[in-house]
Formats: structure tokens, C-alpha cells, sequence
């Protein structure tokens, strides 16, 4: 998801995103939303959270961030 519509979705949740980077934008979300802040941390590629909007994303940046 791109990065627009992600500090939309912040927004729309009461939230001022500025120019914080991508993940820390979606674990506020995450937070604020009542769920746990896990975003890019299935390093594994092991998330029982079917139902995750951020999931398909979520792998990718886990997956670049273990090879960073």
C-alpha cells in the first residue's frame, strides 16, 4: 500500500502522521485500532493475523528488513 493512502487511514483514525516512515505510521494504527503493533516483524513469515490489512506488506518489509 502506498504510503498516501496509508497516512489517509491514519488520519481518518484520529492521527497526525507527518512524515513519519511507513511502519511506525501503520503500528500507531495497529495500536490505535486495539491490535498489536506487529508490523514487519513476521520474520518468519509465520502471522496468525489473516484478516490484517497490512499483512501483504507486512512480509515484504519483514523479509527486507532481516536482510538489511
Amino acid at each position: 500500500m502506498k504510503i498516501q493512502r496509508i497516512r489517509e487511514i491514519a488520519r481518518e483514525h484520529g492521527l497526525n502522521p507527518g512524515k513519519t516512515e511507513k511502519a511506525e505510521v501503520i503500528r500507531a494504527i495497529q495500536r490505535r485500532e486495539g491490535n498489536f503493533d506487529c508490523f514487519a516483524t513476521a520474520y518468519g513469515g509465520v502471522c496468525d493475523q489473516t484478516g490484517c490489512l497490512w499483512r501483504e506488506d507486512c512480509f515484504a518489509a519483514a523479509k527486507s528488513n532481516r536482510h538489511s
